[in-house]
This record gives structure tokens, sequence and C-alpha cells, in this order.
């Protein structure tokens, strides 16, 4: 038993330490030296785990979509077929990006074209995105005109962008910025009777305290705020 929790810790930091070096210069110049080193084991007990840099990519992208998958399921269980659901993913997502290294390396091994690969992370993603928006449009919480598939499409360009921007610059990231494109996005999607109900800033406070800004994040937003007041603060 100790042998095998052993095991699993090394694992995991063999993980962790991929991940923060893929994030930190790509998966082609990463090193297995550097990697095992980060760690803290060696070369020997990284090829016990990890049969080369491929798998050990894998594991991260794998461990990071369960991430992912925990938390749309978490606010899907909270809010159901809701509009909200969607919202609350969103800045639970940008929040893991920012905070979990092993989100933050899985996405940006997604994004490297280096790997030829087709990634467990957007697919995940995406086709949440796209089952809520199909669920909303079926419990009538879609604007009328509104198609889902167009929907889904342009709530998943809009996350990918905050993500691959957010790779060289935190500050994409933040709960504000996430504010406001849902200010600008829910008065287009949502369907007016259930508007004044959605919360932009997503329907739970932040798992931690943000770090100090010279902006203080708003309070929660309304999604009935006037999209033209969200656009003259959007990304300050």
């Amino acid at each position: 038993m100790v042998r095998q929790e052993r095991a699993a810790r090394t694992r995991r930091s063999l993980i962790q330490a991929a991940a923060q070096t893929f994030a930190e210069v790509g998966f082609v110049p990463a090193s297995l030296t550097v990697i095992s080193k980060r760690a803290g084991v060696s070369n020997g007990a990284l090829h016990f785990h990890f049969a080369n840099k491929g798998v050990l990519a894998e594991a991260v992208e794998a461990e990071a979509a369960e991430t992912v998958r925990r938390l749309t399921e978490s606010a899907r269980a909270r809010q159901g077929d809701s509009l909200q659901a969607v919202v609350d993913a969103t800045h639970e997502l940008m929040a893991a990006l920012a905070q979990d290294v092993v989100v933050r390396g899985g996405f940006g091994l997604a994004g490297d074209i280096a790997r030829r690969a087709v990634s467990p992370l957007h697919r995940e993603w995406q086709r949440w995105v796209e089952d809520s928006l199909c669920r909303a449009e079926s419990s009538g919480a879609l604007a009328r005109g509104v198609s889902w598939p167009v929907a889904a499409r342009v709530i998943v360009a809009a996350t990918t962008g905050f993500e691959v921007l957010g790779s060289k610059d935190a500050s994409w990231l933040n709960r504000q910025n996430i504010t406001r494109s849902w200010e600008l996005l829910l008065p287009l999607l949502a369907d007016r009777r259930d508007l004044g109900a959605l919360v932009c800033a997503g329907s739970r406070p932040p798992a931690t305290a943000p770090a100090p800004s010279p902006v203080p994040d708003p309070a929660p937003t309304p999604a009935s705020a006037a999209p033209e007041q969200a656009w003259g603060t959007f990304g300050r």
C-alpha cells in the first residue's frame, strides 16, 4: 500500500511538472530531464511511469479533461438546463486556467500544432457547450430565432479566445473580463423571461480571493444590463 501511494505521488508530481514545462515552452522544446528534475525524481522514475514524452503529454491532457468534466457536471447539477450553467462553467473554466497548472498545460498542448493530435480538452468543452445550448433551446431558454448550434459556436470561439490570450497574459482570464463578455452575449441569447434572473458574473463567488487589481471585481451583474454599457468597460 505504501509503495502504491508513493508511486501515485510520483506520477502526480511528474504530471504537474510536465504541465508546467509544456505551458512555459511548448511540447517540442520540453525536456524530459527538466521535467524529472522539476518533479524531484530521476529520469528512470519518469520512464517507469511514462514511456515517452508523448505519453506524458496525453496524461496531462487526460487529467485536465477530467477537471473540465467535473466543473461542467457541477455547473449542470446546480443550474440544470438554464443558461446560468453555461455562464457558471465558463467562469470556472477560466479560473481553472488561471490557477491550475495541469489545466493550463493541457490546454497549451491542445493548441500546439506540433503535436498534430485531436485534443480531448477542446472536444470535451465543445461537446458540453453544444449539449447545454441544445438543452436550453428545448426548454425555451433561448431567445426567439436563436439557433443552438450557432450560439454554441460563438461561446466556444469566445472561450477559446480567452484561453489562448490568457496563456500569454493572465489578465484576460480575470472574472471581470468574462463577466463583460456575458453582459454582451446574454441579452442576445437568452429568452427575455429569464434574462433578469441570469447573473453574468456567475452564481457562485470565486473559489479563491482574486489578486489585487486597480479595478475591483464588480458585484454580480444581471444579464439585463444594457449592452452598450458593458461594451464601454469590456477588457478594462
